[in-house]
């Protein structure tokens, strides 16, 4: 099988170096199809490899494929761990992608970039699979990285934006602070283990848990609590949590289908896939646990608030995102980590659903993303209007949907939970429901109903989108409102992750949950006894009261609480503390070391200061030398004098 794994990943590499290096000699339809099929290879090996773990049983794999450095006695290597929890990944990866592909040939149709937009997705699909596929902390640390780079070059992809690049600078930095807390992690975990293979540095936990880390000489800090944070630092970063979040909405500045590929489905879930991989290490760490819950929890209460005052259509969605990624993160806080990559992958599907149909609207209202300037979408593009109804369905977990089984079963798992921050998580988790069915129909309704609000030439040329880029909708909108009702015994309450994910009898909430599930109907039939279900509903009543019915309540209810409104457009003031207070911050000191360290101390005092002084003191032997032979003579004589004065000084003294 190892080449079988290796086509998987190298598939859609070879595709992005042929699309990017020979893009003008193989023309738009040479590269879109050349990485299509490149992409596609690997989706359909990916399908295959999952059917045959769960249905024949093949066996996961663990092995090297080369050597790439050995250091004293560290060895290096490019290596695949390929087990149920891979593979999962593997096919959402490769699924999504696929249909993104598919999607790029209508999106950038007229764009000259064309050939290079598909060399950079593809060759994202290459890092992601590196990044999930790796057997070792060297190979996850490339793969971080990679998709890290492709997703600058993709966010600034109109570089000739001002925006863009800012953006893309912006999530480059950001990424850049939760990078070095990362490879402190790894640092810590090479120190304590002697390894950066993931099978001997899980058998060599108990090291870490002993070990400690001596800050003065009277405190330490436990070795197993600094490497989970550390690591945890980097899926902040990645998975854009709270307060390492900033980069995500900005990053909207890219093309739609980037936001779908990148910053919904792939690699702002690679933090949330690290962690549920390193779960042997996390389960030592309570503390470390607690932290990940809280984090989690505040990005999917806060965040979602702010989707409810944006009125650009992509960056509600993203802020949808945000929310939904914290809510993986409080499941994998309370070791509930099976339920953070279930609702991973069903929010994979749904999520980039949402923003494939959100870029089919922007294509329809020739690139205007302003909801208030849309309206009664349905009657143009009924197709964007059906699908994108079930990925919002999907996203406040409306019974029997995709996400209701991820979400219902994420909220039950917090509340069964009694690590400390449980209960904090719960309420936010709970309230957020309510946030999540509200800013999403406001977003639905704003769009797709009430009175068309575009300009007279826009609703005149109003159609549905082509086929390349509703047939990938039609494809995410099934696994969006059916994969839920095949998944959620085996993947959640079953033994697919046994041996790829580890939890410790006492965290192990989904357990007790597993005693009362009674299969996928009854779990429907049991959220009507829940909180949940009906915050959802009046979510999506008080979106239709205030946003469709009497939109003048919305008006008013701003003006009455203008306060509340005036934080959440400002964004709780990270931007502009990143912006007036780090940046400027740095830029000060920057410029003290400018002026007075490189300008004032090595150019002026050392390196002009040093030519200055030798100047100096040419000048003065100048005058020696006049170039007469008695001023010569003189010197020598006197100089002469001078050392018999010394030497008969020196007898004396003897």
């Amino acid at each position: 099988m190892q080449s079988t794994y290796l086509t998987i990943a190298l598939a859609p590499l070879v595709a992005a170096i042929l699309a990017g290096l020979g893009g003008r000699v193989l023309g738009r339809v040479g590269a879109h199809t050349i990485t299509i099929a490149g992409v596609g290879l690997s989706c359909a090996l990916s399908l295959y490899v999952l059917k045959l773990m769960l249905f024949d049983g093949l066996a996961s794999f663990n092995g090297p494929v080369y050597t790439w450095l050995v250091s004293d006695g560290l060895q290096m290597q490019v290596g695949f761990l390929v087990d149920h929890l891979t593979a999962m990944m593997m096919a959402v990866v490769t699924f999504v992608s696929l249909m993104v592909h598919i999607y790029t040939i209508g999106y950038m149709h007229d764009d000259p970039g064309y050939q290079r937009f598909f060399a950079y997705i593809s060759l994202f699909t290459f890092s992601m699979l590196m990044l999930v596929m790796s057997n070792n902390f060297m190979q996850l640390f490339f793969g971080w990285e990679a998709v890290g780079l492709v997703s600058y070059l993709l966010i600034g992809f109109w570089y000739t934006r001002p925006s863009a690049i800012f953006a893309n600078l912006k999530a480059f930095l950001v990424n850049r602070v939760g990078d070095f807390g990362f490879i402190l992690g790894i640092a810590s975990v090479l120190h304590f283990t002697g390894s950066l293979d993931y099978v001997t540095v899980f058998s060599k936990a108990q090291n870490l848990a002993a070990g400690s880390i001596p800050i003065t000489s009277s405190v330490t800090w436990s070795a197993i609590t600094f490497t989970c944070i550390c690591l945890f630092v980097g899926a902040m970063g990645k998975s854009a949590q709270v307060p390492l979040h900033v980069w995500l909405p900005d990053s909207m500045e890219g093309p739609t289908p980037i936001s779908a590929l990148i910053h919904a489905a792939t690699m702002v879930t690679a933090g949330i896939f690290m962690v549920a991989r390193m779960s042997p290490l996390f389960e030592l760490s309570e503390t470390a646990l607690s932290v990940v819950l809280i984090i989690g929890a505040t990005t999917a209460f806060f965040m979602g608030l702010l989707g409810i005052v944006n009125n650009d259509i992509k960056r509600v969605v993203a802020y949808s995102t945000l929310s939904q990624l914290g809510y993986m993160t409080v499941a994998l806080g309370v070791s509930a980590y099976a339920g953070g990559i279930f609702h991973l992958m069903t929010h994979a599907f749904f999520k980039a659903l949402l923003f494939l149909a959100a870029g089919s609207v922007i294509i329809a209202m020739h690139h205007e993303q302003d909801m208030r300037k849309m309206g009664n979408l349905r009657k143009y593009m009924p197709i964007t209007y059906w699908t994108c109804l079930v990925g919002s369905l999907a996203l406040i977990g409306f019974p029997g949907t995709s996400g209701f089984f991820s979400k219902d079963a994420l909220i039950e798992a917090v509340h069964e939970s009694h690590l400390p921050g449980a209960g904090y998580a719960y309420f936010c988790v709970l309230t957020g429901v309510f946030i999540t069915a509200l800013y999403t129909f406001r977003m639905f309704f704003m769009t797709f109903h009430g009175k068309e609000r575009m300009d007279h030439h826009t609703r005149e040329h109003l159609h549905e989108s082509p086929w390349v880029v509703t047939v990938p909708l039609i494809l995410l909108a099934i696994p969006s409102a059916v994969i839920g009702w095949f998944s959620i015994d085996n993947m959640l309450f079953g033994d697919f992750f046994t041996g790829a994910i580890s939890v410790l009898p006492a965290h192990d909430v989904l357990t007790k949950l597993a005693h009362e599930f009674h299969g996928s109907a009854d779990f429907v039939l049991h959220a009507f006894a829940g909180p949940a279900l009906w915050l959802a509903a009046a979510g999506v009543f008080c979106a239709w009261l205030f946003f469709l019915k009497k939109p003048e309540l919305a008006d008013a209810a701003e003006r009455s609480l203008k306060w509340l409104h005036e934080v959440l457009v400002r964004k709780y003031g990270f931007d502009w503390f990143n912006e007036n207070v780090l940046a400027a911050g740095g830029r000060l000191l920057g410029g003290i070391l400018w002026k007075g360290g490189d300008q004032a101390l090595i150019d002026g005092a050392l390196v002009n200061g040093s030519a200055r002084g030798v100047g100096w003191v040419a000048s003065v032997m100048r005058f020696a030398q006049s170039g007469y032979l008695y001023h010569y003579a003189f010197a020598m004589i006197l100089g002469l004098a001078s050392l018999l004065l010394w030497l008969l000084w020196r007898g004396h003294g003897i």
